[in-house]
């Protein structure tokens, strides 16, 4: 067993009086079962000490420990002190009275209470860990001399770790009542005994009686408090989980080495990352971490940002600027790699903006790990971070391959169950989804993670446990992808997020093919945490590639390391809105043969275009893509999309179109020969325009032998012409004006093509700068539709700060009020989701299918045997039957989540409510909203009519 440093080698807590070890902390109403305070102070002392030496990143333990006079030994014994005082607040009348046979055990101490009736509802005014906050600056105040103004940067970690660090309001209402903390009369100065006892048995038994004094004098920046706070959460709750540390009195006779011995090996938690610098050459690291050709270098972009890392003076933040398809994934896992071992990082997080791209990432992030150098013998836990990650093939493989037999502590009101056992995962390094580190709580401490940016926002969010989040994030890289497709709404978040990750130390790496300048000075300023328009350098360095470097302390740096000479002319063109028009065209295009992408902005219109052009053209010569189909139908198309279009096709169509939605920008490595495209912002468009000609592959149709893009979704008559009504609903007038500007002296020039990637930086610069853009004739509308976007993000960035988390304060400021007036539980969850993204709050079902007796069963037509599965109604469904169900979960269009008829919609879909699967036992449907269909996929809800079909998805229409 790894010692725990600074415990006695005597039986713990036998020194202490009658009455203080009377004082309960856990009881079990099904079997009065029951487990002493003082012995709970020890599990999660104990718990935080292994923690600290066994599983926390160094880069965390390294902020803690420059807090401190002491360094690192101050702060491994302040993390196990503050973990021991924790439930100081149980020993109190207000916590006590709640269980009759455990507190007349304490009455009969000495310790007299009224009964639970008695105290009424000003109990709720004590919470045990606001109530053991108070207990301990009295304390540190009374018995330790400390000034009343530092007590509250060290006793807020107790008085925050059910999740919320007290508010002010709430302390004060808790001082005017006394009684709720001792019982007046005869018995109060034995509470007060009691209370001191147990506070000096802490300071003695984890060995920090002789640093208290020197602590006194320390000032804890807010990050170090929020560190603090999570470690102390998380050793609560381990120590808190009975099937680690089992209650009294069949617990009592085990000695407290043998005790804690067999949690840590019961919990048996994978330790962190603890890589070595890179010693090789970069073409040696990336031909040993990734899959090159035969041949193949790595390209300049990949070359500079590894030799970057490397030579910053400190870690801290990239940014790649760099076109599409040079890399930048792999080049931000090689400068992950690099960051973490000179930061001490624990290991990444990778942010992507869908869950799409999330699914797509995960398998590239399995596979780098296995190649990863690690002692043998080491596990690496690794989770999918999203709310339908447990339905992604290769997360799940990773859970069967991870089984334990331990259930995770209960934070959210039902257990976790442990996944069923399959083979293991062979790697160098053994990959492990970890059972207790699942759930929304906890599955972004893994060590390594792949998620939604929302995870990444959410530390953002002023929520109950945020501190988990900012601890799971501290002790990672962070890289976030794609980082021109956030809004300011997300990017009043993404900001402030920057700058507790600047705080924390953490290295993070940006993405992105097409950043504004602007943006690119906003992201490195709140990382560093200087004022706007400190850094305007790094807005006015215009060169691409380009990579901008921000270590605290230190200037920033830019280097422009070139292209790798992979480049493409795409010529553009204007066409006509109108399907008989565009029918036409693509007929004459795709005489010859050829495959053809058509963008859509909205499903609607990827619908319509759909029908128009298989009347034409044929239903076989026509597939669609968009996100409003069930998940395992959206997973089987982007698949088929993939094995038709992508780099290494098995079938590529002699003539085909896919007509597609915004799903095409991103995730999906397809390749067409020609693309069609309405009209978006020109990041967009130039992130569409990598889908042409993307892999070299044999001779094209001749036609389609050049690159060609054709820009439609406008009415060209106007002065300015006008973005049709769907489009300007999605992306706003003044995005697509400014598009159209900047295009204009492209469009329909033989000799002005979109040369790629040389033009990508100055079209994104100047459609998002300031200076005007178009013709004389277009600025009286150019100018109206600037002022009415200013209003809107004006009013978008004052919604952001109605939940988003404050700056943080000087050092030695307690985090008293930190999430006040925050949304709750509400981080990830549909409405947490909605906070973080300026959206609304969309909801989805689960569909399943109805049939005439009345019976349902999954949809029939999805594959793998999971097609036409029985689901009673009488009884928790089946396992497979259940999770096949679940894989069928589908987002209803925002017309179906709009305020006038939204709450028709819920009591509608709440009318099919199976009460037999709403139980702990149905983990897959439990509070899930079903969709029944009926055996034509048609179905009516809130006076829509709802039509699906695995080759279109769902259609809505008004019924009648």
């Amino acid at each position: 067993m790894h010692e725990v440093r600074g415990f006695s080698r005597g039986v713990v807590g036998s020194g202490l009086s009658g009455a203080a070890r009377a004082v309960w902390a856990k009881h079990d109403a099904g079997t009065d079962a029951w487990l002493p305070l003082w012995r709970h102070m020890a599990d999660s002392a104990a718990v935080a000490g292994l923690l600290w030496d066994r599983w926390i990143p160094q880069s965390v333990r390294l902020l803690v420990a420059e807090a401190l006079p002491g360094g690192m030994g101050d702060a491994r014994q302040l993390v196990v002190w503050l973990a021991g005082v924790h439930d100081i607040g149980k020993a109190t009348p207000a916590f006590a009275c709640q269980v009759d046979a455990l507190a007349d055990r304490m009455r009969a101490a000495g310790l007299a209470m009224p009964y639970r009736r008695e105290l009424g509802m000003d109990r709720r005014l004590a919470p045990h860990g606001l109530a053991g906050q108070l207990l301990l600056q009295e304390w540190l105040e009374g018995e330790q001399g400390w000034p009343g103004r530092c007590t509250a940067q060290f006793a807020v970690v107790v008085g925050g770790h059910h999740g919320a660090p007290p508010e002010h309001p709430h302390i004060y209402d808790l001082e005017c009542h006394p009684e709720l903390l001792r019982t007046p009369g005869l018995s109060e100065d034995v509470w007060r005994q009691v209370q001191t006892e147990l506070l000096d048995f802490c300071a003695m038994e984890f060995g920090v009686a002789g640093r208290l004094a020197d602590w006194g004098r320390a000032k804890l920046s807010q990050p170090v408090q929020v560190l603090l706070s999570a470690l102390v959460i998380v050793a609560d709750w381990i120590a808190s989980n009975r099937d680690l540390f089992p209650y009294f009195p069949d617990a009592a006779a085990r000695t407290d080495d043998e005790r804690i011995a067999a949690a840590w090996r019961g919990l048996d938690l994978p330790e962190p990352w603890r890589p070595e610098i890179p010693r090789e050459s970069v073409a040696e690291l990336f031909a040993a971490r990734f899959d090159l050709l035969a041949g193949a270098s790595p390209r300049p972009v990949q070359e500079a940002a590894v030799r970057l890392a490397r030579e910053m003076p400190v870690p801290g933040l990239m940014v790649v600027e760099a076109p599409m398809g040079e890399g930048k994934t792999e080049a931000a896992l090689a400068v992950a790699e690099v960051f973490a071992a000179r930061a001490g990082a624990g290991g990444v997080f990778f942010a992507l903006p869908t869950m799409a791209t999330g699914n797509a990432m995960f398998p590239r992030l399995l596979t780098w790990l296995d190649r990863l150098p690690v002692t043998e013998g080491q596990r690496l836990s690794v989770q999918l971070v999203h709310s339908k990650a447990a339905l992604n093939q290769d997360f799940d493989g990773l859970m069967r391959a991870s089984r334990q037999t331990i259930a995770a502590i209960d934070v959210e009101g039902t257990e976790e169950l442990p996944p069923p056992g399959a083979a293991r995962r062979a790697a160098p390094a053994e990959l492990v989804a970890h059972a207790w580190l699942r759930g929304r709580k906890k599955a972004m401490l893994s060590s390594f993670t792949v998620g939604t940016v929302d995870q990444l926002l959410f530390a953002g969010l002023k929520s109950r446990h945020l501190a988990l989040r900012h601890l799971a994030l501290a002790g990672k890289v962070v890289v976030i992808d794609e980082a021109h497709a956030y809004d300011a709404y997300m990017n009043s978040y993404l900001d402030r997020v920057l700058s507790w990750l600047g705080a924390y130390r953490v290295p993070v790496v940006v993405l992105s093919a097409t950043l504004p300048a602007a943006r690119r000075r906003m992201l490195a300023e709140a990382y560093a945490g200087v004022a706007a328009g400190t850094y305007r350098a790094v807005e006015e360095a215009d060169g691409y590639p380009l990579l901008t470097a921000v270590a605290p302390g230190h200037p920033p740096l830019m280097e422009f390391p070139g292209a790798s000479g992979r480049a493409s002319v795409v010529r553009i063109e204007a066409l006509d809105d109108g399907l008989v028009v565009l029918a036409d065209r693509l007929e004459a295009e795709l005489a010859d043969g050829g495959c053809a992408l058509v963008v859509r902005n909205t499903v609607n219109r990827v619908l319509e275009t759909a029908k128009a052009l298989r009347e034409r053209l044929g239903a076989d010569a026509v597939t669609v893509a968009h996100a409003r189909f069930i998940d395992v139908d959206r997973a089987a198309k982007d698949a088929d999309l993939l094995d038709r279009f992508g780099l290494l096709p098995s079938q590529r169509p002699r003539r085909h179109i896919v007509v597609a939605s915004q799903v095409a920008e991103q995730s999906l490595d397809i390749d067409f020969d020609l693309l069609v495209t309405d009209l978006a912002p020109v990041d967009l468009v130039l992130q569409r325009m990598g889908r042409l000609h993307r892999h070299r592959r044999g001779a094209r149709p001749e036609r389609l032998r050049e690159p060609r893009c054709l820009v439609t979704g406008v009415d060209w008559a106007g002065a300015p012409p006008e973005p049709v009504r769907g489009s300007v609903l999605v992306y706003g007038r003044h995005a697509l004006l400014r598009a159209l500007a900047v295009l204009a002296p492209h469009l329909g020039g033989e000799d002005t093509p979109v040369r790629l990637p040389q033009d990508i930086s100055p079209l994104v610069q100047q459609a998002y700068g300031e200076r005007p853009v178009g013709l004389p004739q277009w600025a009286g509308a150019m100018d109206e539709a600037r002022q009415e976007h200013e209003r809107k993000q004006t009013e978008k960035k004052r919604l952001a700060d109605t939940f988003r988390l404050g700056t943080r304060a000087k050092a030695g400021r307690p985090l008293t009020g930190w999430v006040a007036g925050g949304a709750g539980d509400a981080d990830d969850t549909r409405a947490g989701r909605a906070q973080v993204r300026d959206s609304q709050e969309s909801l989805e079902v689960i569909v399943v299918q109805r049939h005439p007796d009345g019976s349902l069963t999954t949809v029939d037509w999805i594959g793998d045997g999971r097609g036409g599965l029985p689901l009673p109604q009488d009884a928790v469904p089946p396992a497979r039957a259940a999770k096949a169900a679940a894989a069928c979960g589908l987002r209803l269009p925002l017309q179906l989540a709009q305020l006038k008829v939204i709450d028709q919609v819920i009591a509608e879909l709440e009318e099919f409510c199976v009460r037999a699967w709403q139980s702990k036992d149905s983990v897959w449907l439990a509070g899930e909203l079903i969709l029944p269909v009926q055996a034509d996929c048609q179905t009516r809800l809130a006076g829509f009519v709802l039509s699906y079909s695995p080759i279109d998805g769902l259609e809505v229409r008004r019924d009648g």
